[in-house]
């Protein structure tokens, strides 16, 4: 923004000069901020091949339960950054603002371990690409949900949602009908996602969304260990060889990832957010055929096309009604 100044303290052309290094700044932080994003769309969409080479070696739950420990952990340094940058609402730091706090971490991180549950079990029987890219459909799952709570469905909700189906249907239903069980346990996580989705857009903006994602990744990481130490043999040779993907998926996918997001998304346009951020599930296929000699077939790779250009429109879709909507007066 430029500096308010008393005119004629104004060289000549010096307020245009200004303008334009203001402009030649504005565009240095906006690229800055959709690269920081792609990264993070980078580092998610391998976290799907992490979570595959890393159930080689342990349990899906014992898988989670690490990783989400570690992924809470490495935020607390954030926490507490932002704390002294940007101190906490009043609401927050009184004893009521701390059990809703806590109430809400425990809400959302069972949506969490759900979710992330369903996702690690499937990716036993399906490859990290369908993976992605079934997960991803919770952006298109998000607002269709809002036709049970009596929300006026949009036409670019629709035209994602049969884009959606088509490409599932292409990428996972085979000839006769059926649909592979890993596939299955990945969509039905996505729903839980998208509930997931839900829920933080509800506590989020009354309280911290740092301390909301610690609270909610400790209580998904001591469900996972719970269930782990019921239905999983949790060996400390086998958590070693699985060291580098479950640190992969603790420590950058949740860690510098999220710190990321939260970085770039102060400055990046909102557009370019969620095309960027779509692009997750392109590199969790990406990955897969790179590192673990995953494949599709022509159809597969159809399917994909139109799965991801559903998550697009899914996530443009408000964006670009909003705009229309200031236009005609005038939220990954």
């Amino acid at each position: 923004m430029l500096r308010c100044l008393n005119p004629l303290q104004i060289a000549p052309g010096s307020e245009g000069a200004n303008e334009s290094k203001e402009r030649s700044l504005l565009h240095t932080e906006t690229l800055r901020s959709n690269l920081l994003l792609l990264l993070t769309s980078i580092i998610w969409g391998l976290a799907f091949v992490a979570q595959r080479v890393g159930m080689a070696h342990v349990g899906p739950f014992t898988f989670n339960g690490i990783r989400f420990a570690l992924g809470a952990a490495s935020l607390i340094p954030l926490a507490l950054i932002m704390s002294r940058m940007q101190p906490a609402a009043i609401h927050s730091r009184s004893s009521a603002g701390r059990k809703e706090l806590m109430a809400a971490g425990v809400l959302t991180g069972i949506a969490l371990f759900c979710g992330a549950s369903l996702q690690q079990v499937g990716l036993v029987y399906t490859t990290a690409g369908k993976a992605g890219f079934i997960t991803g459909l919770y952006v298109v799952i998000v607002p269709l949900i809002g036709i049970f709570s009596h929300v006026k469905t949009k036409s670019w909700t629709w035209v994602g949602a049969v884009l959606a189906a088509l490409g599932l249907y292409l990428l996972c239903v085979t000839e006769d009908f059926s649909i592979a069980w890993g596939d299955f346990l990945v969509l039905v996580g996505a729903f839980f996602w998208a509930g997931h989705v839900l829920m933080i857009a509800r506590f989020s903006p009354r309280m911290d969304p740092v301390l909301l994602s610690i609270f909610q990744f400790f209580t998904c990481s001591l469900l996972s260990l719970l269930t782990a130490m019921g239905f999983e043999t949790i060996r400390l040779d086998g958590i070693l060889q699985a060291g580098i993907p479950i640190l992969y998926g603790g420590l950058c996918s949740v860690g510098i990832a999220y710190t990321l997001q939260v970085v770039a998304q102060k400055n990046a346009h909102p557009a370019h957010a969620a095309i960027i951020l779509s692009l997750e599930s392109a590199f969790a296929a990406l990955g897969g055929w790179l590192m673990l000699d995953e494949t599709l077939s022509l159809r597969g790779l159809t399917g994909c096309g139109l799965m991801l250009s559903a998550m697009m429109i899914s996530q443009l879709g408000p964006l670009l009604s909003s705009k229309s909507g200031l236009a005609g007066k005038a939220n990954l």
